[in-house]
């Protein structure tokens, strides 16, 4: 158990013993730097409980924890706040018992309820953007927290390979293309679709201002552009199993995927099960039927089948068209149910999609809560804002979007420029050079993007990403190096366990950083709970800020006494072990020299 629930415990043990009420739950805090003491218990909550003046409240519970819990040193009171000193010794035997863990922080996994999180989830007619990066670096560091906080987890995407937007692509190639292909013009697959989509859209426009030349009015203009009409009819064809069109579908869709898994290796994600819109689209349909028999949709003289949210404060929504067709929500509706067909253990599903699908993800949780789904009652929508940059906004149809692979060949370069004029790489190969540049240029990108709560909108500034100073990736990175440094010129045997009694009192810098490891089990929970990799960024960056101040007012190699040389040594490599750890919940690595 760590402080705060051995604490936790005593304190409800001390308002019963001296008031007579059973209190639900204690609140905690860190203890502010200017008073005395380690954690700090808040009476305020208490009062709905315990009447009386919060001073005196705070002084009884104070001291009979004192008489009563061995960890408990001392203790003060300020206003509403018990301020609590825990001794040495706790701490101390703490470290000792996580040392040699080498999965400290982390439960194993149990093979019930498996979360599922989908994220990535692109189209097929362009390559990933800015936009992908923040969504595949949410959803894949939320599936390692989840993981490492005890729960089975399977990754997965739903990819978007059907429907009007990958027939312009293919269009495009026909019309413009004159059989280009990934090998011929040496792109990667997903830009020379992306390329067509681009074209598509200026020859579409091209053909719009030529009929409103014409005389045409704008709107039918729109709406009936050969080339668009065009388009429409290649879906049609698709639908009804035509050989040729279903052929290129399938060619120009595999240029796609390669190139979705260049992109997926560079940053350094992963999945467990694709999932594909083709072969879900007509999905759903029968659980509209069994809805319409249980009464949980309604049919409207037109045929056309609903769903009434009023009363939950949403609308009217339709699940299928009156000619019978789906809707995304019918489909949605289908694929989750699918979901949980194919993998029987799946307890809950996490959804990382953009904000602007809020309203949407509402409808078909509360959609499948009707139906009765159990695990429906666990289903959550990652929502993240967008991806801002100071140039502004990305426009896909106008090609004006951040490549992913472009990005993060930028941050490579950068982390480059900067690394050269920082020097001390002159012992470096060029390889080796490179492989740190890149570990650099993503590590900065996913921290900066990581570190902000998901549903904050970001304005993505590179260079500031990569500064090696401040709460940013290369400055813990940095840091880790710094610790490996300790450890190689360490020409000692530090394996060996110290004393309390050897050891004497700890240095206030010793225990500020021993407080900030006990916490990590604690952050990883509250992170998954929360589904927020901002709690183990920042988490990340208070455990580097106390391992600096550390470092710059105690001695490591330094120290003259055998035992606390030995236990400083320890403590730094326990430091870089958990700074790896949280980093790899990130999706982040870190260099042993830099």
């Amino acid at each position: 158990m760590n402080i705060q629930e051995v604490l936790t415990t005593k304190v409800k043990e001390a308002v019963n013993s001296v008031y007579k009420v059973e209190l639900p739950s204690v609140e905690f805090q860190p203890t502010r730097k200017d008073f005395a003491g380690d954690i700090t218990a808040v009476i305020f909550p208490m009062l709905r409980f315990v009447k009386g003046n919060p001073v005196q409240i705070g002084e009884q519970i104070g001291q009979f924890l004192k008489d009563n819990v061995a960890e408990v040193e001392d203790f003060n009171v300020v206003k509403g706040f018990l301020n609590i000193t825990i001794n040495d010794s706790f701490y101390l035997n703490f470290f000792n018992g996580i040392k040699d863990v080498s999965d400290y922080g982390f439960v194993s996994a149990q093979e019930d309820n498996a979360i599922m999180v989908e994220y990535s989830s692109p189209n097929t007619n362009k390559p990933l953007h800015l936009g992908h990066v923040r969504n595949n670096l949410l959803g894949y560091s939320v599936a390692e927290i989840i993981k490492a906080s005890g729960k089975k987890v399977y990754k997965t995407q739903i990819i978007n390979d059907r429907g009007i937007h990958i027939c312009k692509s293919m269009l495009a190639w026909q019309r413009f293309g004159n059989g280009e292909t990934p090998e011929s013009t040496g792109l990667k697959g997903d830009k020379l679709v992306g390329n067509y989509y681009v074209a598509f859209d200026k020859a579409y426009k091209e053909e719009i201002a030529a009929m409103i030349a014409d005389g045409v009015d704008k709107k039918v203009a729109e709406k009936e552009a050969p080339l668009l009409l065009e388009a429409q009819e290649m879906l049609r064809k698709w639908e009804a199993g035509d050989e040729e069109v279903v052929s290129l579908w399938k060619k120009m869709n595999q240029w796609v995927y390669n190139g979705f898994e260049v992109s997926y290796n560079n940053l350094g994600v992963d999945f467990d099960q694709y999932y594909y819109e083709s072969d879900t689209y007509l999905l759903g349909k029968d659980v509209v039927e069994e809805g319409l028999e249980k009464g949980v949709f309604y049919r409207k003289e037109d045929s056309s089948v609903w769903i009434d949210l009023t009363e939950e404060g949403l609308d009217e929504k339709i699940v299928l068209r009156s000619d019978g067709t789906a809707v995304y929500m019918t489909q949605d509706i289908g694929t989750a149910i699918q979901r949980v067909k194919d993998n029987p253990d799946i307890g809950g599903m996490v959804y990382t999609v953009g904000n602007e699908q809020d309203y949407h993800f509402k409808v078909l949780f509360l959609i499948l809560k009707k139906l009765g789904f159990v695990w429906a009652e666990k289903l959550y929508h990652l929502s993240y804002g967008m991806v801002d940059l100071p140039s502004g906004k990305m426009k896909s149809r106008e090609g004006t979007v951040v490549d992913a692979d472009d990005l993060m060949e930028d941050m490579t370069r950068t982390a480059a420029e900067i690394s050269e004029e920082l020097g001390k790489l002159d012992d470096y190969s060029d390889a080796e050079k490179q492989e740190l540049y890149k570990m650099i240029g993503l590590g900065a990108l996913k921290y900066y993007i990581l570190k902000v709560d998901p549903k904050k909108r970001i304005l993505f500034n590179p260079e500031e990403s990569v500064d090696f100073q401040g709460n940013t990736g290369p400055f813990i990175q940095y840091t880790y190096a710094r610790i490996q440094s300790i450890i190689r010129k360490a020409d000692f045997d530090f394996s060996q366990e110290v004393s309390n009694q050897e050891l004497g009192q700890l240095h206030e810098k010793e225990k500020e950083l021993l407080k900030q490891l006990e916490q990590y089990p604690v952050t990883i929970q509250l992170a998954a709970e929360n589904f927020s990799p901002a709690l183990i960024a920042n988490y990340t960056y208070d455990l580097v800020k106390e391992f600096n101040s550390f470092y710059q007012n105690v001695s490591i190699l330094g120290e003259t006494e055998a035992s606390k040389k030995i236990f400083r040594v320890q403590l730094a490599k326990k430091v870089g072990e958990v700074i790896q750890s949280a980093f790899s919940l990130l999706g982040i690595q870190v260099p042993e020299r830099m």
